[in-house]
C-alpha cells in the first residue's frame, strides 16, 4: 500500500490554510455575553429541560469548557448517566438533590457541586417548584483529544451499574514504569477522595485588592479534586468594579444577581463596553483587557467566575515562558480603579432568587 502523501501542495501550504480556517471559524461563533433570556430550552430523554449558553451543541463551539442550564419540574428524576470529564454545577432555583455515586446530595439556591469523571449521576426533584442550575464542564477539551465519552443507563438501578474504571496500584521499584505506575495510582486516590459540595450557608466572602469581596465555590484550594476547573464568586459593590486585568483561555461569569457592564479591549484602553444583568453569561476570551462593573448605585452584583487553570492554563504558561499570561496594571492604577473594598458597606450574604 502507498504511503505517499498526495496533497498536490506542501504541508507549508496545508497548516497555513487550516490554521487561518480555524481562526476564522472560531471568530465567527464567538459572543462576548450570551443573554440568559436568549437560551432556548428543550426537553430532553433524561427528563430534565435543558439550554446552552456555550458549546456546540448550541451552535456556539468553545474550545475548554461548555456552559448548559438545565430544569427539572416537581416529581421527576431524570436518568442516569456518567462521562469522561467532569463537571461543576451552580443551583439558581428551587430546590433538588443530586446522587453522584449512589450517594445523595441535597441543595438549595446558591449551592455548588462536583460531578467527578466517569461517575454515575443523576438528579431529582422532590419539591413543589421547579428547580434550576448550571453546569460547567470540560467535554470541549476531552473532545479537542478524542476523549469524550457519554455513556447513559437510563433507570438502571445503581446497584447494578459498574463502577469507575479500575487502575493498578503502585508497585515497588525506582524505573520509570514503577515511578509511573505510583504517581498514577496516587492522583486516582485523591481525585476519587474529593469534595463534592458546598453549599450556600458556608460561604464566607472575603476582601481583596481588586476591590471586590470573592471566595471559592469550587477549587483545589478547598478539597476538590477537579480536571483544573475553579469556580469562585465575587461581588461588586454599588458603583463600583473590579480593577482590570487579562489572562489567556476561557473564562465566563454568570451574573447571579445585578446589572452592570465589563470593559473588553486588546488595550488598556479604546475597548467597548457590554452591559450585562441577572442570568447572562459574560465571555471573556482571546487575551483581552477587561474589567466588571456594576451599574447599580444602591445594590451590589454577584458574578460566579468559571475558569480552566489549573490543568490548560499551567500548560499554557510552561508552553508560552517566558510570556507573561496573567497581567494587572501597576498597583497604583489597579488601586484608583478598584477603591477599597474595606469602606464598603456590604449586605448580608443571602441565597439567590430566580428570576
Amino acid at each position: 500500500m502507498s504511503t505517499r502523501t498526495k496533497t498536490e501542495v506542501s504541508h507549508y501550504h496545508v497548516q497555513k490554510r487550516r490554521r487561518a480556517q480555524f481562526i476564522e471559524d472560531w471568530r465567527k461563533n464567538h459572543l462576548t455575553v450570551v443573554r440568559g433570556t436568549d437560551v432556548a430550552l428543550h426537553q430532553t430523554a433524561r427528563g430534565l429541560r435543558t439550554g446552552v449558553f456555550t458549546g456546540a451543541d448550541g451552535d456556539r463551539p468553545t474550545r475548554s469548557m461548555d456552559a448548559l442550564v438545565h430544569e427539572i419540574d416537581p416529581g421527576v428524576t431524570s436518568t442516569l448517566h456518567r462521562h469522561s470529564w467532569d463537571a461543576m454545577v451552580f443551583c439558581v432555583a428551587g430546590n433538588g438533590w443530586f446522587e453522584i455515586d449512589g450517594e445523595r446530595i441535597d441543595w438549595g439556591p446558591g449551592d455548588s457541586l462536583h460531578l467527578p469523571a466517569w461517575s454515575w449521576h443523576r438528579s431529582g426533584n422532590d419539591g413543589t417548584t421547579t428547580a434550576r442550575y448550571l453546569t460547567f464542564s470540560s467535554q470541549p477539551m476531552l473532545e479537542t483529544m478524542g476523549m469524550a465519552v457519554i455513556e447513559d443507563a437510563g433507570n438502571t438501578p445503581v446497584a447494578e451499574l459498574p463502577p469507575r474504571p479500575p487502575y493498578s496500584p503502585g508497585i515497588d521499584g525506582d524505573d520509570p514504569y514503577a515511578r509511573r505506575l505510583r504517581r498514577l495510582a496516587r492522583d486516582q486516590q485523591a481525585r476519587r477522595s474529593g469534595r463534592l459540595h458546598t453549599s450556600w450557608d458556608d460561604l464566607e466572602l472575603v476582601n481583596t485588592p481588586r476591590g471586590t469581596r470573592t471566595t471559592f465555590l469550587l477549587d483545589r484550594a478547598i478539597g476538590y479534586q477537579a480536571s483544573g476547573i475553579t469556580m469562585a464568586m465575587f461581588e461588586i459593590a454599588p458603583g463600583r468594579g473590579q480593577s482590570m486585568h487579562r489572562h489567556p483561555g476561557e473564562a465566563w461569569l454568570y451574573v447571579v444577581e445585578g446589572k452592570g457592564h465589563s470593559y473588553l479591549g486588546a488595550e488598556p484602553e479604546g475597548g467597548e463596553n457590554h452591559p450585562w444583568q441577572k442570568g447572562d453569561i459574560i465571555v471573556v476570551d482571546h487575551y483581552l483587557w477587561h474589567q466588571h462593573i456594576n451599574d447599580d448605585p444602591e445594590n451590589t452584583a454577584k458574578v460566579v467566575r468559571i475558569h480552566m487553570f489549573d490543568s490548560l492554563l499551567e500548560t499554557m504558561r510552561a508552553l508560552c515562558d517566558p510570556l507573561v499570561l496573567f497581567e494587572e496594571p501597576p498597583d497604583h492604577i489597579r488601586d484608583a480603579q478598584a477603591g477599597d473594598p474595606t469602606t464598603v458597606d456590604w449586605p448580608e450574604l443571602h441565597r439567590p432568587t430566580w428570576p
